[in-house]
């Protein structure tokens, strides 16, 4: 492995172990998903369908219902984003419940990368969708006095939605973290089910908020899918 990632430029710090604990994590939940949505798709069934298809259609008919809200009109194309970045985040807050497991997004670097592919994916389709001019036109505002003072505001916000969501996501499940270790330090028996029903909790929350959140910004990008 280390040879591989040599070969495209990439030195890591520990040759023997280039693949450290929050990666393999990651891998191993992209690998689930993949697994998980295959399985659905072979064996759809209308007369029969199995639990993992009735999870699927709950997720769908959710998700569906909430991008048609915040994006409107031709929401469906954005749909399969928000879920797989929804379900991505959740399932990583949802490992720090597994014994001796460290919740990946706890660690800032999960979420600075989740973070720049969203801001990545809604800035491409606001440059898909209005073209590259009149995107970046539309950062100046509509008055021209002021264009150059709003331009450099608007891109400063943009920029600062990475740092927002980065944070937001590692703060919250590094608290959750740390309140379920002092549950189990200072009572064994008793508080660590509520710390464990916390970071429960706190994973959901976080998980739908950094979705929703991608689902504002794609709106904003996309103004003509309203």
């Amino acid at each position: 492995m280390a040879a591989l990632l040599q070969i495209v430029g990439v030195h890591p710090a520990h040759a023997a172990a280039p693949i450290n604990d929050d990666f393999a994590l990651e891998l191993l939940v992209v690998c689930g998903l993949i697994a998980f949505f295959l399985f659905v798709r072979l064996t759809l069934s209308v007369e029969k369908p199995h639990p993992a298809q009735q999870i699927a259609e709950a997720i769908h008919g959710f998700t569906g219902d909430l991008a048609d809200q915040v994006i409107g009109h031709g929401y469906e194309r954005f749909q399969a984003f928000a879920v797989c970045v929804g379900l991505f985040v959740l399932i990583n807050n949802l490992m720090g419940l597994l014994p001796g497991i460290t919740t990946p997004t706890s660690h800032p670097v999960v979420p600075l990368g989740i973070a720049m592919l969203t801001f990545i994916y809604y800035n491409f389709h606001g440059v898909r969708a209005q073209g590259v001019w009149p995107y970046i036109k539309h950062f100046a505002g509509p008055v021209p006095a002021l264009a150059p003072l709003m331009f450099l505001i608007e891109i400063a916000s943009h920029l600062a939605r990475v740092l927002a969501l980065t944070v937001r996501l590692y703060a919250n499940m590094l608290a959750s973290d740390l309140l379920t270790m002092i549950a189990f330090s200072v009572c064994p028996f008793i508080f660590p089910v509520a710390g464990l029903g916390l970071h429960f909790a706190v994973a959901f929350i976080q998980a739908f908020v950094f979705m929703l959140l991608a689902m504002i910004y794609l709106s904003e990008a996309v103004p003509q899918a309203h």
